[in-house]
């Protein structure tokens, strides 16, 4: 049978697992600066702890486990149960005799689940970063895999809207560092609500802000259509027909929405917590082109319930490569009330290829052996051995050619390797107590003695 990957995975080569590091190594460097601490749960969680927290669509992208009591049943029952799975596929479900278990979705459900486990052993305001890989059963193209890494910093135990100022300057700063120009998207969950009240569609709140979460995807007349579909009135589609014509002053849309919002409770409160979190970061001296107030973004997610984020990339056609918002009531769904949240998330794979087309891997994100020695045989082997082993007990990498073969061979080894400085150990340099060294990309050789060049 020929080899092939399933969909939606790949495999990462060398020079892909050195520059991906180098990416996380950044991003892990800044959550700690902040104040994060790390935190691993497992690759797979019980079906009852992820459904219902994604929405409709959400749910029907998690993976789901077949019980291995399938596979242990008689053959009649078996293919009965099968049939059952099959059917129940494409919808949320749970029934003890197919599934009770899938794969995580993302990060921030699994962590919801470990702080109501563990609340009262944890110092709040409790910070953890989290760096591992998630499952989408998702339809696989360009930047969007079915696994995936995210790499997450979340704050809970604190309702202030600092946590919110303070994680988009751990965005700036961590962009900043990549060298990758973005621009932040802001927007609140309550002004959506008070929008979805001011058109007289409450009941359809879900609905409007699926929809409006696609406004990039299929534009004004796509959003549209699928509100009229999901039973959104034209009337009130014709009452936020204001929103596809925003201006680019922030504080001026804000000013119309306090207008609009007049009575609206939520409305407002949203307005006013956006209005804070946009002056606070105006007077730590941020650029307010790098943070946009986008009142379409909706975060297609049910859990958000204020502050809402979205990263897109300046110099690179890209989805978002980065988001995420507050969550003030997620724990409750597993029994522990009043412990609000905020997280943003982190999209390693969509950055990995912003940073790859604009060439901006450093040539140190790749991980290189610094000397290959030559392999003579005899007694020059167990010398340059030796030597191996002091070069690398000073943090430098070598290695010996395993075979006594043709030079040709060992610097074509060499060259496709990358390696910069092939290492003669002969007989005269034995005798002499020299080293011979010739770096391959300059093309100098030289003899240097021993001393010289452990030094």
């Amino acid at each position: 049978m020929k080899p092939s990957l399933a969909k939606g995975t790949r495999d990462f080569t060398a020079l892909e697992v050195s520059r991906r590091r180098f990416i996380i190594n950044i991003l892990q460097k800044n959550f700690e600066l902040f104040g994060f601490q790390p935190l691993e749960t497992p690759s797979f969680e019980n079906l009852s702890t992820l459904t219902g927290k994604y929405g409709e669509e959400g749910d029907r992208l998690i993976f789901k486990i077949l019980n291995s009591s399938i596979n242990e049943a008689k053959e009649g029952k078996k293919e009965q149960m099968l049939q059952d799975f099959q059917k129940a596929l494409d919808k949320p479900f749970s029934s003890d005799n197919l599934t009770d278990k899938a794969l995580r979705y993302d990060l921030t459900v699994p962590f919801a689940r470990f702080v109501a486990m563990n609340h009262g052993q944890l110092t709040f305001p409790y910070k953890r970063y989290q760096i591992q890989p998630v499952w989408r059963a998702d339809r696989p193209q360009k930047g969007r895999y079915r696994e995936f890494y995210q790499c997450d910093a979340d704050v809970v135990g604190s309702e202030s809207l600092f946590q919110e100022v303070d994680l988009i300057q751990l965005y700036l700063k961590s962009f900043s560092d990549l060298k990758v120009s973005v621009t932040i998207h802001v927007n609140n969950r309550k002004i959506l609500s008070g929008l979805a009240e001011y058109a007289g569609i409450t009941d359809k709140l879900i609905d409007f802000t699926v929809a409006l979460d696609k406004l990039d995807k299929i534009g004004k007349e796509g959003v549209v259509k699928e509100l009229l579909e999901r039973g959104i009135s034209q009337e009130s589609i014709d009452k936020l027909d204001f929103l596809f014509t925003q201006s680019d002053d922030a504080l001026e849309n804000l000013l119309q929405l306090k207008e609009k919002f007049a009575g609206n409770e939520i409305g407002l409160k949203g307005v006013e917590e956006l209005e804070f979190v946009l002056t606070q970061s105006l007077n730590l001296g941020v650029d307010m082109s790098n943070l946009v107030f986008d009142i379409t973004l909706a975060r297609g997610l049910d859990y958000y319930t204020g502050a809402i984020f979205e990263v897109k990339a300046d110099e690179v056609q890209m989805g978002s490569i980065g988001g995420g918002g507050r969550y003030d009531n997620l724990t409750e769904v597993f029994g522990v009330k009043n412990i609000p949240g905020i997280g943003i998330s982190f999209g390693l794979d969509r950055i990995y290829l912003v940073v790859e087309e604009l060439g901006l891997f450093p040539e140190e994100a790749t991980s290189k052996v610094e000397y290959l020695f030559a392999n003579f045989g005899g007694e020059g082997t167990t010398e340059a051995l030796k030597l191996i082993l002091q070069l690398r007990e000073k943090g430098i990498s070598a290695e010996l050619y395993p075979e006594n073969t043709k030079l040709g061979k060992q610097f074509t080894y060499a060259e496709k390797k990358g390696i910069k400085n092939l290492i003669f150990l002969g007989e005269e340099e034995l005798k002499n107590q020299t080293v011979t060294f010739k770096n391959l990309e300059a093309g100098e050789q030289k003899t240097v003695s021993l001393e010289e060049f452990l030094k």
